[in-house]
C-alpha cells in the first residue's frame, strides 16, 4: 500500500460511522453492507457486489461517494466493451493536425528532420484521452470508482481489469507506466448472470445483497418518504413483497418501492386498496406480461382481503 495518498484521515472511524454517514446519504445499510464497506475505505481493496437487480448495489456506490466526499467515477459495462473505451485512447484527429504542423516546410514539402520530434510529442498526456478507468487512477484527489455490472462483459475484459485491481496502474505502450497517486474507493457490480473468474474475486472483498426483508425495506421506505403514513407504508412493504413472490420478468426494485410510496403520498392515498393498487401498480411493474399476471395474482388478493374486512 506504500506509494499511495490513502487519505486515511478523512476515512471512517468505525463500521457504526460508516452506518450513520450512508444513512445520512439517503442508503440504509445493513451490518454487513456497512462492515464490508468500512474495509474497503480502511484496506484500499475493491469490492465485488453481488445480487440481484434492483437491490441498491449501484446506490451503495452514489452514497459512498456522499458520504466520503469523493467524486463518482462510473464505468457502466456492457457487451463488447473493450479498452478503448474503458481505459484510455488516442485522439487521432488531433495526433494528425500535429504531425500535419510538424513536418510541414515552409514551402509545403515534408520536413523529415522535424518526424523525430513530431513523434514524441504526439504520444504524450495531451494527446491522451481518458476514459473512466484512467480518469479515476490519474485523479489527484481520491475518487470513488464504480465499475457497474461487470457481469456484463467478457473474461478478457476481466484479465484486463487485473493489474488495475490488484497494483492500481496502467500499462501504456507508448507512454510506460501511470500509476495511481491515489487510491480510489472500488465497487464493482454483478447481478450474477455468469461466474466471474476466481482471479477476479481473489482482488476483491465480497457483498452479496438481496432484497430486504419487510422490516428493513420498511425502514428504506420511512427514511425516503417519512410523510406516508405508517400503516400505509406497511402495506406498500407487504405488496411489494407479494409481487416479487410471482415469477416476473422484472420484479420491483427497492427504488420502485420507494417512488411507489412517493406516488401514493401525493395522491393522499390513506390506504392500499384494490382500486389504488390497480391505478398505481404501474410505478412497480413495467412489463405488460407482468401487469396481467400482478393485477390477476394479487389484485385478487387485495379484493378478497377488502371483502373480508
Amino acid at each position: 500500500m506504500s506509494g499511495f495518498d490513502t487519505n486515511l484521515s478523512q476515512s471512517p472511524e468505525g463500521v457504526d460511522a460508516v452506518a450513520a454517514g450512508l444513512r445520512a446519504a439517503g442508503y440504509l445499510a445493513g451490518g454487513s453492507t456497512a462492515l464490508v464497506s468500512f474495509l474497503a475505505a480502511k484496506l484500499g481493496k475493491p469490492v465485488l457486489v453481488e445480487g440481484p437487480a434492483g437491490v441498491g448495489k449501484t446506490e451503495l456506490a452514489k452514497a459512498l461517494s456522499r458520504y466520503l466526499g469523493r467524486r463518482l467515477v462510473r464505468l457502466q459495462c456492457y457487451e463488447g466493451l473493450d479498452e478503448a473505451k474503458a481505459l484510455y485512447e488516442w485522439n487521432y484527429r488531433k495526433q494528425l493536425l500535429r504531425i500535419q504542423a510538424g513536418t510541414a516546410g515552409e514551402d509545403g514539402v515534408r520536413d523529415e528532420t522535424g518526424w523525430d520530434d513530431v513523434q514524441q510529442d504526439i504520444f504524450s498526456e495531451e494527446f491522451l484521452l481518458a476514459r473512466p478507468l484512467m480518469t479515476a487512477i490519474a485523479s489527484p484527489e481520491p475518487v470513488v470508482l464504480l465499475i457497474d455490472e461487470i457481469d456484463k462483459t467478457d473474461q478478457e475484459f476481466e484479465a484486463m481489469l487485473l493489474e488495475l485491481l490488484s497494483d492500481f496502474q496502467i500499462s501504456i505502450p507508448e507512454m510506460g507506466r501511470v500509476e495511481a497517486r491515489t487510491r480510489p474507493v472500488v465497487l464493482l457490480t454483478s447481478n450474477n448472470t455468469r461466474e466471474l473468474t476466481e482471479a477476479l474475486k481473489r482482488r476483491c472483498l465480497y457483498l452479496w445483497l438481496d432484497y430486504p426483508d419487510l422490516e428493513h425495506e420498511l425502514e428504506i421506505v420511512r427514511l425516503h418518504c417519512p410523510e406516508l403514513p405508517e400503516t400505509v407504508a406497511r402495506r406498500l412493504v407487504e405488496v411489494v413483497g407479494m409481487v416479487r413472490e410471482l415469477d416476473l420478468r422484472k420484479p420491483p426494485s427497492i427504488a420502485e418501492s420507494i417512488d411507489w410510496a412517493r406516488a401514493l403520498l401525493l395522491l393522499g392515498a390513506t390506504d392500499i386498496d384494490p382500486a389504488t393498487f390497480r391505478a398505481t401498480m404501474s410505478v412497480i411493474v413495467k412489463h405488460r406480461a407482468d401487469l396481467d399476471t400482478v393485477a390477476e395474482r394479487v389484485g385478487v388478493k387485495l379484493e378478497r382481503a377488502a371483502s373480508a374486512a
